[in-house]
């Protein structure tokens, strides 16, 4: 079967990012950080990210009760996202749960000195979200979706000690990729010069209406970081 024209972007994006992220490693080297190194770890590309879930889940399934009584932390994807590994968090979920998906394009965000954006000596940090998890509480005619996500962030050469923020954006889009759904909220790190990686972990719920007729597993929920912040690249 062939790629649709969104696959096909979307396969060009990917491709177009590995390059990307090869440059930035290259300058990073010639900077002489240890930071540097860091962008090795783990195989950060975004071909390695999971593009959903499928079966896999640290949450339960639809059975379990309401989200937000129990089931994954903070801490624990925490923990996840230190192993270096990339993916979603292995376990159980039940059919019909709609994907939680880390949006291909927007799986990092690297922060430059202002007026540098796009030289990889000029890089002060970078984030990305390198796990994920989800878990589904489906009513007559809603579903609640609690997702996880966690990640690292990386001191660049240009980087200096202390806390740093990142802007995330959370939607949900229906059987024809409509939005549906729009959320912000913000991860957290703190870096160091002695400790130039950092981590963030985020647990939050989502709920919408299945409308007659629809299915929850037609639904998709993405996440992604905001780009559209200054010396954001």
């Amino acid at each position: 079967m062939g790629r649709s024209a969104e696959a096909e972007g979307d396969y060009a994006d990917r491709s177009t990012m590995t390059q990307r992220n090869s440059k930035l490693v290259r300058g990073m080297v010639a900077a002489g950080t240890v930071a540097t190194m860091a962008f090795g770890l783990g195989g950060c590309g975004v071909s390695s990210l999971t593009s959903g879930f499928s079966s896999s889940s640290i949450f339960g399934g639809s059975s379990q009760p309401a989200p937000g009584s129990g089931g994954v932390s903070e801490a624990q994807l925490l923990a996840e996202a230190k192993s270096g590994e990339t993916g979603a968090v292995p376990g159980e979920v039940s059919a019909g749960c709609p994907r939680f998906v880390v949006w291909p394009r927007d799986n990092n965000v690297t922060v430059y000195e202002p007026g540098r954006v796009g030289d990889g000596l000029a890089i002060m940090h970078r984030a990305e979200i390198t796990k994920t998890a989800r878990e589904c509480y489906v009513e007559q005619g809603r579903v609640t979706v609690r997702y996880g996500f966690s990640g690292r962030v990386l001191l660049g050469p240009k980087g200096t000690s202390g806390p740093v923020r990142f802007p995330v954006n959370v939607f949900v889009t229906d059987a024809k990729r409509e939005k549906i759904k729009t959320e912000k909220l913000e991860v957290a790190s703190s870096l160091a010069v002695e400790n130039p990686i950092g981590y963030f972990s985020a647990v939050q719920s989502v709920t919408f209406d299945v409308p007659e007729g629809a299915r929850a597993g037609e639904f998709e929920v993405y996440v992604g970081f905001e780009r559209n912040v200054p010396n954001a690249g």
